[in-house]
């Protein structure tokens, strides 16, 4: 059969439950991250050293073309105006975390960035020809400008574009990110849910499997519960954790497979082929668990003929490859994924989306091979 093509988990109305069982909203998100100022992105960074370095070469171009101009004084105006901007800018950056609440109501968020426009824009033109000011006192010459009704007009005029342009970028910058971290915290409200699921289920499975010897081998139903104890000890915190390392998950599966060999004694043989180099590489917690219960649950339990299970994975190259496979059991060209598996895909979807596949499959002469794929991601 096909490799099943992963999509989307489905998505519940009211929100997934959390990792507390709670549900996560699109407010809790946003206000998440409130007070919390993230650094200014590196593009932005250069865009404004670029663009800063543009006008200084631009003014010092212009001004040398005069007769007798010193270098220094294009650099000073616009260096003074880079300052004063640059500080003011990153003050507002800051805040604008704050604000992020308003991000679904466009209108409203501008509104309040805009608000700072009319003290923001003179204390500019103040800070600027501070500066200025104190530069040429300090070289003993005079600093002759435009009168201040001109200055402050021309440059509160110029302050308030380059106002604009860094809102509409800062806009696009916190929206990009609100929705990132909303879709992050979906996914990872999934994972947990799923996680969460699989919990009851195996330990459904495994009391059921003691529950079927407790009459006729009380002695066996009693090591099962041992197993079992110590198994739940063992997974108690592992599965609090969406992803570990394939080394953590077989100590659980070896504990879950001991509970099952010993329930059907000889009429199963489980074989371990691990390559050493994939032990590193994180998987879904438990998320081989459900692959081993089918082939114990299809392939040895419907007969009394002797079976042979295997445990494979490999790392090729950047991939791990994960596969159960059962002597026994046939596996018609119509068959689907049960519940386990389906699980399964939706847990590597919200991990991995497309780079993760699920495979069903019949082996060959008789028998079944059910595996996963995914990106070998080490810690």
């Amino acid at each position: 059969m096909d490799a099943v093509r992963l999509e989307p988990a489905a998505q519940s109305r009211r929100g997934s439950p959390g990792i507390h069982g709670s549900a996560v909203t699109p407010r809790d998100m946003t206000e998440a991250n409130d007070n919390a100022p993230r650094p200014v992105p590196a593009a932005f960074v250069l865009a404004w050293a670029l663009f800063w370095l543009l006008m200084l070469t631009i003014a010092v171009q212009d001004h040398l073309r005069e007769p007798g101009a010193a270098w220094w004084k294009p650099l000073l105006w616009e260096g003074s105006s880079c300052l004063a901007a640059s500080v003011m800018l990153a003050l507002r950056w800051r805040a604008s975390a704050r604000l992020d609440t308003w991000l679904p109501r466009p209108l409203h968020w501008f509104a309040r960035h805009l608000l700072w426009l009319p003290l923001l824009a003179p204390a500019f033109v103040v800070a600027i020809y501070a500066v200025r000011h104190g530069v040429f006192a300090l070289l003993g010459q005079p600093y002759r400008h435009a009168p201040w009704g001109e200055v402050f007009l021309y440059e509160c005029t110029k302050f308030s574009l380059f106002y604009l342009l860094f809102v509409a970028v800062v806009f696009g910058l916190r929206t990009h990110a609100a929705l990132t971290d909303q879709r992050l915290r979906t996914q990872q409200a999934q994972l947990a849910q799923l996680t969460q699921q699989l919990e009851p289920h195996f330990l459904f499975n495994a009391l059921n499997t003691i529950a079927a010897t407790i009459h006729s081998d009380p002695d066996r139903a009693d090591s099962l519960l041992t197993k079992l104890a110590s198994l739940l000890r063992a997974t108690t915190d592992l599965t609090r954790r969406p992803s570990c390392t394939l080394a953590e998950e077989l100590e659980l599966l070896q504990g879950y497979a001991a509970i099952m060999v010993e329930r059907f004694g000889d009429r199963v043989t489980l074989r371990w082929e691990i390559d050493d180099a994939a032990r590193g590489c994180r998987v879904p917690t438990l998320a081989i668990q459900p692959l081993l219960e089918n082939a114990f649950r299809h392939a040895v339990e419907r007969s009394s003929e002797p079976t042979e299970l295997w445990v494979r994975a490999r790392c090729t190259g950047d991939r791990l490859r994960v596969a159960v496979e059962q002597s026994r059991g046939e596996l018609s060209a119509t068959a689907v994924p049960g519940v386990g598996l389906d699980t399964l895909r939706q847990r590597l979807q919200s991990l991995h989306g497309s780079r993760a596949t699920v495979g069903l499959e019949a082996r060959s002469p008789v028998g079944a091979r059910a595996w996963f794929e995914l990106p070998c991601e080490r810690t």
